[in-house]
């Protein structure tokens, strides 16, 4: 006897209740945490414009174009961390760029799987290291033993040991990411080149960096961006202090950015005091802050826009 067949209902589609509730909280919870992050993004951006508006509103413009930042002294040549902050990274991207590129083509394409895994997480321990202690390092062995024996008229504090410490604390970053980015590439691109007859050196150079291209310039972006987003290294091995005059010399000391907001805002009266309408130190930090969010942001952007024109997709 042929069995009775019960017909389908759309209860029947609808899945577990509980399951059903179970993914409905989860989705909840997971678009709160999103919500939440964009929340918390916002109102840093709204603290900075804040209290930048304020020292905007109160400053007076000649200051701004002053030759160097001593904002206790109501300077705020503004040019001198630009500068300060463009010597760093690009003395640090001058280092960490190609070192870090070398070594993600070694870890890539020539060395063997049981190089690579320790070869790798080893590489990255230099992530790992505090900056401070890069910055130690900086001051006490590569500007008297490297930077003052190369160049002799140098200070033992200058942007030029500060831009090869940060460049050293960069190499990880780069080498990592581009080394994923070309381990992305697919393996029958290389396999197609070697059977028309090329070398290792051409197929890496002619076929693998121009297939992960993208992610070769979002790995130098994001070691721009950590190179002028470095702090201690900047402030301990730099110098500038109690503020920097204006240079373009790298062996003189001078400030980024970052490193001004940090050894400005140090709790003492001129800072704490923000309430006072003629000091405008404090609200100067959030002025800094904003000027290297913007920087940052237009950077991203810049090269947002330029990986989607070159990405391709396999």
């Amino acid at each position: 006897m042929a069995a009775t067949l019960t017909p389908l209902t759309i209860e029947d589609f609808r899945g577990d209740p509980r399951r059903t509730r179970r993914n409905t909280q989860m989705k909840l919870l997971f678009s709160a945490m999103a919500m939440l992050s964009i929340v918390i993004s916002a109102l840093i951006v709204l603290s900075l414009a804040g209290e930048a508006w304020n020292f905007i509103t109160n400053v007076d413009p000649s200051s701004l174009l002053a030759d160097g930042w001593y904002p206790r002294f109501g300077d705020y040549g503004i040019t001198t961390l630009f500068v300060g902050s463009l010597l760093v990274g690009i003395i640090a991207m001058a280092v960490a760029a190609p070192i870090g590129l070398a070594v993600a083509i070694y870890l890539s394409e020539y060395a063997k799987p049981r190089v690579r895994k320790w070869l790798k997480p080893t590489m990255e321990i230099l992530a790992g290291i505090p900056s401070v202690v890069l910055g130690f390092f900086a001051l006490s062995y590569i500007s008297p033993e490297f930077v003052q024996k190369v160049f002799g008229d140098a200070n033992q504090s200058n942007l030029l040991a500060a831009g090869l410490a940060v460049g050293i604390l960069t190499i990880p970053l780069i080498a990592s990411v581009s080394e994923d980015a070309m381990s992305a590439v697919p393996g029958a691109l290389r396999e197609a080149s070697y059977g028309m007859g090329a070398r290792k050196i051409t197929t890496v150079r002619q076929v693998v960096l121009p297939a992960a291209v993208s992610g070769l310039v979002a790995a130098m972006i994001l070691g721009v961006s950590r190179a002028i987003g470095e702090t201690m290294v900047v402030t301990i091995a730099a110098g500038g202090a109690g503020g920097a005059a204006f240079t373009t010399n790298p062996l003189d000391p001078g400030l980024t950015m970052t490193a001004a907001m940090a050894t400005q805002a140090r709790g003492t009266d001129a800072v704490a005091v923000a309430g006072d309408g003629g000091n405008l130190v404090f609200p100067s930090l959030f002025f800094v802050g904003l000027l290297l969010f913007l920087f940052t942001l237009v950077l991203n952007v810049v090269a947002g826009r330029f990986v989607r024109r070159v990405r391709e997709a396999y």
